[in-house]
């Protein structure tokens, strides 16, 4: 299968749904724009961090609904539901993941890698999602399957890690 072709710096500027869809630029990286976007999460997250935590959780699950609406109406344009520069789906997952771990530098790049793995391998039933639901909702749903996969695996390890006699 042949690679589909990739958006430039016009179609990035010309509407704001591409702009937020490309991760304000993240998802044109030529190599990895997944984990650009999963990256730009980070910071954005931070910048909600003094916000009361409900109302952190009510800004990204709007974020998160928007997407399929955003995921989907670029996707069409794009002509792929989930083309690889579409990068605002890893950043409501990241931003899941960061929502849901413990706080530290050492739980945010585990949960960084335990998302991208998730988000990459696909295991059951991420691989179901990512190929049966349609466009935004299956670009969207499979991410957010991963953030959960990640997020559990991360608070698992925290639970562990805080029990043993070195912690």
């Amino acid at each position: 299968m042949s690679e589909p072709p990739r958006p430039d710096l016009r179609f990035l500027l010309s509407s704001p749904a591409a702009f937020l869809a490309l991760g304000c630029g993240a998802g044109l990286v030529p190599r990895a724009p997944g984990t650009a976007g999963s990256l730009l999460a980070i910071p954005l997250t931070l910048l909600l961090k003094g916000l009361p935590f409900g109302w952190q959780i009510a800004i990204w699950a709007t974020m998160c609904v928007a997407g399929i609406w955003l995921c989907d109406r670029v996707g069409r344009t794009l002509g792929e539901p989930d083309h690889p520069a579409i990068v605002w789906d890893e950043i409501c997952g990241m931003a899941i993941v960061l929502l849901l771990s413990p706080p530290g530098l050492g739980w945010v790049l585990a949960g960084f890698l335990a998302f991208r793995v998730f988000d990459i391998v696909k295991p059951w039933p991420i691989h179901i999602i990512d190929r049966r639901l349609p466009n935004g909702l299956g670009a969207m749903g499979d991410d957010l399957m991963a953030a959960v996969y990640a997020a559990a695996l991360v608070m698992t390890a925290q639970a562990l890690w805080s029990t043993t006699p070195w912690a």
